[in-house]
C-alpha cells in the first residue's frame, strides 16, 4: 500500500502530455485519469483505516466527500479501495445495511485476529497471516519449510529481520507473535544438522477461517482456476464438510 497513509498528492498532472500538434490525445486524458484515480483510492484507504481503528462505521455519502472532482467514478474507486484494503491490510469492506449504505470493515476470512497494538499507532496485519496460511496449504502435508516460506515472502518485500512498515519485524511475527496467538504451529525438523524449521497452521487458525476458505483468497488473488489445483480442492471441500 506505497503511499496510502502519506500526505494527498497532486490531483492533476502539471499539464498533459501533447500528441502531435500540441493535441492531448486520447491515451494521454486516460493516462491523467487513471493517475488521478489511482490517488482517489489512495485517499480512500486513508480515511477507512481510522474508521476500522476506531470500530466505526461509515457510509457511501460520507465517503463521496473525500473524492473531490471524480465522485461519478466512484464504483471504481470504491471498488479498488476495497480490493486493495482485502489484499494488503486482510481487511473486508462489508455491507452493514444496504438502506443508509452504511460499511464497516473487519478482518479478512472470519479471523478474529488483527495484529493491532492497544497501546499505540500499529497496521492490521491480517494480510500477511492468510498469505502465510495459504503457502502452507501449497506445501506437501501442510507443513512449510521455513527457508520456503521466507523465500516466497520476500518476493512481497517481507523479509526476516528487516523492518516493514506494515508488519514490523516479521520474523517476531511470524516465530512468536503469530505461535502464541495460536495461529501458526513453529517446530523444528527432527534428525536436522544444521537445525531447520517448518511452519503449520496453529489451532486458533483451524477455528477462525478453514482451508477451503483460504483457497478461495488464494485462487481469487492469483485469478487461478480452481480446477488447476483439483488436490487441493478435493482436501479444502473435505475440511469444510469435517467442520460443519
Amino acid at each position: 500500500m506505497a503511499g496510502a497513509l502519506e500526505g494527498r498528492a497532486d490531483q492533476h498532472t502539471q499539464g498533459e502530455k501533447a500528441g502531435p500538434g500540441g493535441a492531448c490525445t486520447e491515451e494521454d486524458a486516460e493516462s491523467v485519469l487513471q493517475h488521478a484515480l489511482h490517488q482517489e483510492v489512495t485517499d480512500l484507504v486513508g480515511f477507512l483505516l481510522p474508521k476500522y481503528r476506531t470500530k466505526e462505521t461509515t457510509t457511501e455519502a460520507e465517503m463521496l466527500t473525500i473524492l473531490s472532482d471524480y465522485q461519478d467514478h466512484f464504483p471504481v474507486v470504491f471498488s479498488r479501495a476495497s480490493a486493495h484494503s482485502q489484499l494488503v491490510l486482510g481487511l473486508d469492506v462489508k455491507e452493514l445495511d444496504p438502506s443508509n449504505q452504511s460499511y464497516v470493515l473487519v478482518p479478512t476470512l472470519g479471523l478474529a485476529y488483527d495484529g493491532m497494538l492497544s497501546d499505540g499507532p500499529s497496521m492490521p496485519k491480517p494480510g500477511l497471516l492468510v498469505l502465510l496460511l495459504g503457502l502452507i496449504l501449497l506445501e506437501d502435508d501442510f507443513v512449510a519449510p521455513e527457508e520456503e516460506v521466507w523465500g516466497a515472502l520476500s518476493k512481497v518485500g517481507v523479509c526476516a529481520g528487516r523492518q516493514h512498515y506494515i508488519y514490523g519485524e516479521p520474523r517476531e511475527l511470524l516465530t512468536k507473535v503469530w505461535v502464541q496467538e495460536g495461529y501458526l504451529g513453529y517446530r523444528q525438523v527432527p534428525h536436522c544438522d544444521p537445525a531447520r524449521y517448518e511452519f503449520l497452521w496453529g489451532p486458533r487458525a483451524h477455528a477462525d477461517t478453514s482451508k477451503w476458505q483460504v483457497l478461495e483468497y488464494l485462487f481469487w488473488v492469483n485469478s487461478l482456476d480452481p480446477r488447476s489445483l483439483p488436490s487441493l480442492c478435493a482436501e479444502g471441500v473435505s475440511d469444510e464438510e469435517e467442520g460443519a
